[in-house]
């Protein structure tokens, strides 16, 4: 049996589950994932495909496609090729492709991995997104970081292992803005304690962060030291591991207290850094203020950081609305690395970018160049990883013409999340929790890989 075998195995200290993890040395410590929700194009962004401008409007050849699956807005339409509008230019040492989009990651090539082979195989938003957070399109799963919360526990008794930051999007990206659920961050069949502290962009960052009129730091100590004296003696009668669960958690909650607003106050950040993240880091909540909040978690040793932005679903005007999620997102994000790698985190800090899946070659819309759309596209799309021992100033994998089908180095959802626990110094097969008569994995069932191509 692996890792979890029985629930009572959450009552273990968190360095016993650690040091139960059989894999190789950590090469990182901490993750930030940047999650495009809605799924950036790949070929306006990452996929250069120059061939394509010679097919405007094309029927897309059968030999491509081979009656593979698409979504209920394709079914019976005809499907025409759509070239990308944007110039692409070679950058970084090796010459990675990258889009006039994005200017400022593009200038950080040599510390990016460009992986343009993933694969996933959900084509609608729910379940895509689903997948790529928690490792199953069926929800009730363990998310990723509540995985890294429960089987490396944490680096910083002040702040939660696992934090998200849901981004304001671009103000003009009003069409298919993507629902989130706390289903993508939550704990699944894990104890309650490892799943995501979702932050608020406006008030307290936390609910009830604050202490109501009338109670100040020392009553509710007071209570706190009441209300957990009870839950551990029903705990001792019941041995249920939900109420050792609720008892961290409220302990962590009277620390917060302090430590959040600590966190959270960025009156101290120096005015070049707030300017290396662009003029959206003065409004609280944008992405930008985010990326900067993320690098302050990161500082303090929280293990996960989830930075959500919506607004990618482009199945129409895709040229004004790309545009306008890359000036959301391009400088914060490419601030964000140089942040890290200025202060020596970015050595042992994996940074992720990516959405569930792609977008067709073949266009949505009028079909003109300055307004076409595109739609979902599973078989294969692009995504980056930086930092954490991944090596940097390279594209992986390859696609063919029409940027539709993998011709080399595929890279699966779960072969990318098996590649991130071997970065953390965990064997994917090893990190289980017993649940539903499974011991299950954030990989699954399915074999994984991890993909050492990338590794440095």
């Amino acid at each position: 049996m692996g890792l979890g075998a029985t629930a009572l195995a959450s009552l273990l200290p968190q360095n016993a589950i650690a040091e139960r993890l059989v894999g190789p040395a950590a090469r990182a410590k901490r993750v930030i994932f940047l999650f495009m929700a809605g799924a950036p194009s790949q070929l306006d962004l990452f996929d250069y495909k120059p061939g394509l401008e010679t097919r405007f409007k094309e029927p897309l050849p059968e030999s491509v496609s081979m009656g593979q699956r698409v979504t209920a807005m394709t079914r019976g339409k005809a499907q025409r090729v759509m070239p990308s509008k944007f110039k692409f230019h070679r950058k970084g040492q090796n010459g990675v492709w990258w889009s006039e989009l994005l200017p400022h990651l593009s200038l950080a090539a040599d510390d990016i991995c460009v992986i343009n082979s993933m694969h996933t195989d959900a084509i609608n938003h729910d379940p895509a997104k689903t997948y790529f957070c928690t490792g199953a399109e069926i929800p009730g799963k363990a998310s990723m970081g509540a995985w890294l919360s429960y089987g490396l526990g944490s680096m910083n008794k002040d702040l939660p292992d696992f934090v998200v930051l849901t981004s304001a999007y671009w103000t003009g990206g009003t069409r298919n803005v993507q629902g989130l659920y706390s289903r993508l961050w939550g704990s699944g069949f894990l104890p309650s304690q490892h799943q995501g502290a979702s932050f608020q962009s406006a008030g307290d960052p936390v609910l009830f962060l604050s202490n109501p009129d009338g109670i100040d730091a020392h009553v509710r100590r007071r209570m706190l030291d009441a209300v957990g004296e009870i839950n551990r003696e029903h705990l001792a009668r019941i041995g249920d591991p939900e109420i050792q669960a609720s008892i961290a958690q409220q302990e962590m909650a009277f620390r917060m207290q302090s430590s959040v607003p600590e966190l959270t106050d960025i009156s101290d950040e120096p005015e070049e850094v707030m300017a290396m993240y662009g003029p959206e880091v003065h409004k609280t909540g944008s992405f930008a203020r985010n990326c900067l909040l993320a690098r302050r978690m990161i500082e303090r040793d929280v293990r996960f950081v989830q930075i959500f932005h919506r607004g990618w679903d482009h199945h129409s005007i895709l040229p004004q609305q790309l545009t306008g999620q890359c000036f959301d997102v391009d400088q914060p994000s490419a601030a964000l690395l140089a942040d890290l790698k200025r202060r020596g985190l970015l050595d042992d800090t994996l940074v992720l970018f990516g959405g569930e899946f792609g977008r067709t070659v073949y266009g949505q819309g009028k079909l003109e160049l300055d307004d076409y759309g595109r739609d979902h596209h599973p078989r294969c799309f692009s995504a980056w990883i930086a930092g954490g021992g991944i090596q940097g100033g390279i594209s992986y994998g390859e696609t063919d013409d029409f940027s539709y089908n993998i011709v080399r180095d595929p890279v699966q959802v779960r072969d990318l999340h098996a590649t991130i626990l071997h970065q953390l110094g965990i064997d994917h097969e090893k990190l289980t929790f017993s649940s539903q008569g499974l011991d299950q994995r954030l990989t699954g069932v399915e074999k994984a890989h991890v993909v050492k191509g990338i590794l440095s």
